[in-house]
């Protein structure tokens, strides 16, 4: 017998998260251009358990995100966004 609070199946865990979409901040980091470097750090931590062993693929983030960053400040602000 199941116990209570515990009847839901993977499967159907898996079909909400199907029917929720992309994860707004992997939608986010896509934009941004920087995707694979956010999934290579995120891989580095779910082994190693510690953002130490990682650095590599901090600084390779940290990087791409800097140079979108700059790109943007570049280009200046889009027409969508509020200026101050």
């Amino acid at each position: 017998m199941a116990k209570a609070g515990h009847a839901w199946s993977r499967a159907a865990a898996q079909q909400d998260e199907a029917e929720e979409g992309e994860d707004p901040l992997d939608a986010m980091i896509a934009r941004t251009g920087c995707l694979e470097q956010h999934r290579q750090l995120q891989e580095c931590m779910a082994e190693r358990q510690d953002w130490r062993h990682c650095q590599e693929q901090v600084r390779a983030f940290g990087a791409c995100m800097a140079r979108r960053q700059q790109q943007q400040q570049q280009r200046g602000p889009s027409p969508a966004q509020p200026t101050d």
